[in-house]
């Protein structure tokens, strides 16, 4: 089965990689066919066109070759792939041509070609990712994987597989010792771990070891996910040499608790090796560089555009509710230091707005203010607090002092957001924990959700969460209001 799956994998990367050099030559002809000095080319000298531009798009593929056929990826991993292989292919193209058709000013063919390309790579990406998902969505090309432990870490990979049905996992069941083994057990939460009463039991890790994987009743998968404590070396080195025997893919995963509960993470001070609680790309100066350009490009370009809806705006907002037009709140920020966050106000003026968060059918809200904030136009004027440094495009979203008071004695790792600047939008706001918190595992989950922004930074993440956001103008957030 492992084998069939991989050698399905590799089907489809040939198959995608195969259309690449289909669509580049249908983008070449159809370029020159409306391109005045590409058609004035003779037969010999578009054919060494045609051949320069596919060798230079082989050599990207042997780099940036598509990934969709892979199982977890994310949109900016595959954007990235796209874009780093149309970049290779431009230069290469460039640097060839200028060799061998040096007589001829080919460069902005290259390059408006490239662009085409592009574009429209991006756009047979789509198609075939959603091919590759709805065939496993269908039950094919499937991965069937097995646990071993009961560890909370594991059960989170448990969730990353099934979150989204389309990546074709299928989790088996689990096996773990009698005393974990929670379906026999009244209590949801056994030695720290999550609930496991939706999941198989298959039986001991013992069974699994004394099978050796090949009797019927017990399943070994095409993956194995162990998550055993090192103190049990020898079990899961055991669990290894089974799975080589088996040809199954064999992963450890770290047990979060060993004996200071802490997920540690390693640093070298000189010669010393050292671990701390969290750790951030954003600590590097060049990261923090990228971050800023990023920042104040699209800051901006944004208040250009906020500065010519601006009288709209003003005009319907002075009809619809006395006031200002822009409303002021003190907010907390980097490093827990508090900031004016501007936006354009959205209800009436109350005593209430440094206390209480907006409801669905809050009665302080005008209608024009209802819209902005169901479109997210009541953020617009936060790009200034971006421009001036106070905020981040992407990062946790600030909150009033209030929440930050309250919440920070209830989470304990409330305060650990304010490790980087406060965004306009975040990771947590564009995967469902949006808007009101009623409860506090909301919150809970929006501080674990922007915790791993800030330790998983990257500058494809932010153009990811831009790209959703912007979605969401156009597709109603349940959650905004």
């Amino acid at each position: 089965m492992a084998r069939r799956n991989n050698r399905t994998n590799t089907l489809i990367m040939w198959v995608v990689i195969f259309s690449d050099f289909v669509l580049l030559n249908v983008v070449i002809y159809l370029f020159s066919k409306v391109n005045r000095d590409l058609a004035l080319m003779e037969w010999g000298q578009m054919r060494m066109f045609y051949i320069i531009s596919n060798m230079a798009l082989l050599a990207g593929e042997w780099k940036f070759h598509t990934l969709i056929h892979q199982r977890l990826v994310s949109a900016a991993d595959v954007l990235r792939s796209i874009f780093m292989l149309t970049v290779t292919q431009m230069l290469i193209s460039y640097i060839l041509m200028r060799h061998v058709l040096y007589w001829m000013g080919t460069g902005w063919e290259v390059l408006y070609i490239g662009e085409a390309f592009f574009v429209s790579l991006v756009m047979l990406r789509l198609i075939e990712r959603g091919i590759v998902k709805r065939m496993r969505q269908m039950g094919r090309n499937t991965r069937t994987v097995t646990l071993v432990g009961t560890d909370r870490e594991l059960w989170r990979v448990y969730e990353q597989m099934l979150e989204d049905p389309t990546t074709g996992y299928r989790v088996e069941g689990y096996y773990a010792n009698v005393n974990d083994n929670v379906n026999d057990n009244d209590n949801d939460n056994v030695n720290g771990n999550l609930d496991l009463k939706n999941i198989k039991w298959l039986g001991t890790v013992d069974d699994l070891l004394k099978s050796d994987g090949q009797t019927d009743d017990v399943k070994l998968g095409d993956e194995l996910y162990v998550c055993l404590s090192r103190r049990e070396g020898e079990t899961i080195r055991a669990l290894s040499e089974l799975c080589d025997r088996q040809v199954t893919k064999f992963y450890y995963v770290p047990v979060s608790v060993e004996s200071i509960g802490l997920k540690l993470k390693r640093e070298l001070l000189n010669d010393i090796e050292v671990y701390t609680t969290h750790e951030s790309p954003l600590e590097s100066p060049v990261n923090k560089l990228v971050k800023r350009g990023f920042d104040i490009f699209l800051s901006v370009v944004a208040l250009i555009l906020t500065g010519l809806m601006f009288p709209l705006v003003y005009l319907i907002i002075k009809i619809q509710s006395p006031g200002p037009i822009f409303f002021k709140q003190l907010r907390t920020g980097l490093d827990g230091d508090d900031f004016v966050c501007y936006k354009f106000r959205s209800m009436h003026v109350n005593d209430n707005s440094d206390k209480v968060q907006a409801t669905k059918d809050d009665p302080r809200k005008f209608p024009f203010g209802d819209f902005m904030r169901k479109a997210n136009i009541d953020e617009l004027p936060q790009f200034w607090n971006v421009l001036i440094g106070n905020m981040s495009v992407v990062g946790p979203r600030p909150h009033m002092l209030a929440h930050t008071d309250m919440y920070s004695k209830q989470i304990g790792e409330y305060m650990v957001r304010h490790f980087v600047k406060p965004g306009i939008t975040g990771w947590a706001q564009v995967t469902g924990f949006r808007g009101e918190t009623k409860e506090l595992w909301q919150m809970e989950e929006r501080v674990r959700r922007d915790i791993w922004y800030i330790e998983n930074w990257s500058v494809w993440l932010d153009i990811r969460i831009v790209w959703m956001t912007m979605k969401s103008i156009f597709k109603h957030d349940k959650n905004a209001y």
